[in-house]
């Protein structure tokens, strides 16, 4: 975003709704932020913090290990003991912290824990057996899960959806081809097709009998439906599956191998995230690839760098992070930072952008299907994710390496560019960066995240698409990064960007809110546009903004901050209610500080306000090393499904809203 203090509000003195003393008392908070912030920082430049999710990316690390033939007991113990830690007092697992039970999550947990050795008398899986049968057994699982446990002969394969691996052979132009998939769906289905077609199954000294209650399968839709058509096609699938001449298998399954190896990734994974990364090593592991062989050695080693193991009094835990964020947490980083008043030349800053910099990929991916013309210049979310830059990363690297393109800090009226030999390497990245997110945009004028033009909402009928979002349609979050990004670059008026804006204005929610797809929820969704919208040009008392300001000052909870629970994703009732967060906290502030009007009129004293309870609840809930609690998951993998908590979030995004508060707030006072 522009600097704020460019803005002629910037510049003012004397107090603009909160007094001296609490301002000295936001500049404090924002000093031990800062500190804390650039304390973690790796000497390569880079900033990570741990990506938590929940426990299914434990049992099936276990899981994948057995099947293999490689799980160690150490390793086991260690895993083993922190899914009991994450089991709540009615025996479940959930998705989040704080969340409902969840059945799909109870279910792999509890296969984990008896594989581990715990006894289905014990207590603690007597309560989780009780509660998966009273909900509906196995037998209502997910599809994956299901898989999981058909390839230990603990489900029939006969009562799993079919896909089949001559997918691969569906040009992009016919519906259902694996481009229609969104590239985390599509890396997992191919791999799946292989492991679809074997069947393997690798039986268990124990059975899980306990965990059923016999049910049939739901029946059938109607025909006429959509879901019913597809359901139906689907058992004619099964019988071509039991022919014993199948004429285009064995090319098939040839091709989606060299499909496959050609997207693993340079630290052995494939997109950088787990699902996609556990088939492809079964799909090989089945097609004869031994352990040894390079690509299962490189994919194996890869998964021990993702693994975090922590000393508790219980002994050590292991857990599996589902994905790293490292781009995306560097650039927050340096956004939060050079808000917070370090210069844009600051060695902190130079070490941060090099990084950045030599991150920025520059081959074609999948996303060159649908755009074969456009030239590459993203960046991807993990170290290594050559295959599948985004459009969210690149738009907030471009902000990010354009606050280090200068000598000041963020807010600095008069500061000069760095030194030419730098800056134009700086720029050069920030114009590719800008051409291809661009390049990148919908017919409709929005932007998805990592395809354009994703949305063929035909496949989520298919009767394998029970969870977690399998397209990648246009969202307002990522919209309005990059209009934001393109903004602050001079692109304002570009087309493009004009489009996006409309884009923006036209899907705003009744409520005057806007839904985020990539964080909880409307409050991150509404705290991404605003500033957007007010960057591209859009006036502050423009009825969009008002609007959504409005929203804001309506659903702060009574101690100054803001929340939103991420049942919000499947119940309205919970939209723009939670319990206060300091992530969640920051992404109102944002929006309400790009919306601040000037004057004493009524609206505008209540928009400052509501900003100045919102920094005193970061100041007073702050920890004396400058960070926040935050165990509520503010993130978001796939909307009613799959939630993460970022490490890195509760503390820069606070210190983004503290910096710009000072800016907006500015005071002369000691």
């Amino acid at each position: 975003m522009t600097a704020i203090a460019d803005r002629p509000s910037a510049r003012r003195s004397g107090p603009a709704g909160a007094e001296p003393g609490a301002v000295a008392a936001v500049r404090r908070a924002t000093e031990r932020a800062r500190g804390h912030l650039l304390g973690l920082q790796d000497p390569a430049g880079w900033w990570k913090g741990e990506l938590a999710t929940n426990v299914t990316m434990d049992a099936e690390d276990l899981l994948l290990r057995e099947f293999l033939g490689i799980r160690q007991a150490a390793e086991s113990w260690a895993a083993a003991r922190w899914i009991r830690s994450q089991q709540r007092e009615d025996g479940t697992w959930g998705t989040f912290h704080g969340g409902p039970p969840e059945l799909s999550t109870t279910v792999e947990a509890y296969v984990a824990l008896k594989l581990c050795g715990d006894a289905p008398d014990a207590p603690h899986m007597k309560l989780a057996a009780d509660w998966i049968v009273a909900n509906g057994g196995v037998e209502r699982a997910r599809v994956f899960t299901r898989i999981w446990l058909a390839l230990f002969g603990l489900w029939d394969w006969e009562r799993l959806p079919v896909m089949p691996p001559e997918l691969v052979y569906l040009p992009p132009q016919v519906p259902l081809n694996i481009y229609d998939w969104a590239c985390w769906a599509r890396q997992t289905v191919v791999p799946l097709t292989v492991v679809s077609h074997f069947r393997p199954s690798r039986p268990l000294a124990f059975g899980i009998d306990e965990l059923r209650t016999g049910a049939d399968d739901p029946p059938l839709s109607p025909a006429l439906s959509t879901a019913g058509f597809f359901q139906r096609a689907d058992k004619l699938l099964h019988r071509y599956e039991r022919l014993r001449f199948k004429p285009m298998r064995k090319a098939a399954l040839k091709r989606a191998v060299e499909w496959i190896v050609a997207r693993q990734e340079a630290d052995g994974c494939w997109g950088g995230i787990q699902p996609p990364w556990v088939y492809s090593i079964m799909a090989l592991h089945l097609m004869g690839f031994s352990l040894d062989h390079p690509v299962i050695r490189a994919g194996l080693d890869g998964l021990e760098d993702f693994l975090v193991w922590e000393e508790t009094p219980q002994g050590p835990v292991r857990r599996l992070e589902a994905c790293q964020s490292p781009v995306w947490d560097t650039a927050l980083a340096l956004v939060a930072l050079t808000d917070a008043g370090v210069a844009g030349d600051d060695p902190a800053v130079v070490r941060a952008a090099d990084w950045l910099l030599n991150e920025e990929i520059t081959v074609r991916g999948d996303w060159a299907v649908r755009r074969p013309d456009l030239a590459p210049g993203g960046w991807a979310f993990e170290f290594q994710n050559d295959g599948y830059p985004d459009t969210d990363d690149t738009a907030e690297v471009v902000i990010a390496l354009h606050r280090a393109s200068r000598r000041g800090a963020a807010r600095d009226e008069d500061a000069e560019p760095v030194e030419p030999a730098r800056l134009a390497a700086l720029d050069g990245a920030i114009e590719r960066g800008v051409q291809w997110m661009a390049g990148m945009q919908c017919k409709d004028g929005g932007w998805g995240a990592f395809d354009a033009d994703n949305t063929r909402y035909l496949i989520n009928k298919l009767p394998f698409c029970d969870f977690g979002a399998v397209i990648d349609p246009p969202s307002a979050d990522v919209t309005a990064h990059i209009v934001e990004a393109m903004a602050i670059r001079g692109r304002a008026h570009d087309p493009r960007a004009l489009r996006g804006v409309r884009w923006l204005l036209d899907h705003q929610e009744k409520d005057g809110s806007w839904f985020g797809r990539w964080g909880a929820n409307h409050v991150y969704g509404t705290g991404a546009v605003v500033p957007a919208l007010v960057e591209a040009g859009v006036a502050k008392d423009h009825p969009a903004v008002r609007r959504a300001a409005a929203w804001l000052i309506e659903h702060q909870n009574a101690d100054g901050g803001w929340g939103e629970d991420l049942r919000s994703y499947v119940d309205p009732s919970w939209i723009g209610r939670g319990e206060s967060t300091a992530s969640q906290t920051a992404w109102a502030l944002l929006a309400l500080l790009a919306a601040q009007e000037p004057g004493e009129h009524p609206r505008a004293r209540a928009v400052r306000e509501a900003a100045d309870r919102g920094v005193a609840y970061l100041a007073e809930t702050q920890r004396a090393d400058g960070t926040w609690n935050e165990d509520l998951f503010t993130g978001t993998g796939f909307p009613g499904d799959f939630y993460i908590n970022y490490h890195l979030y509760r503390l820069v995004f606070p210190l983004t809203a503290l910096g710009r508060y000072l800016a907006d707030r500015l005071v002369e006072s000691p």
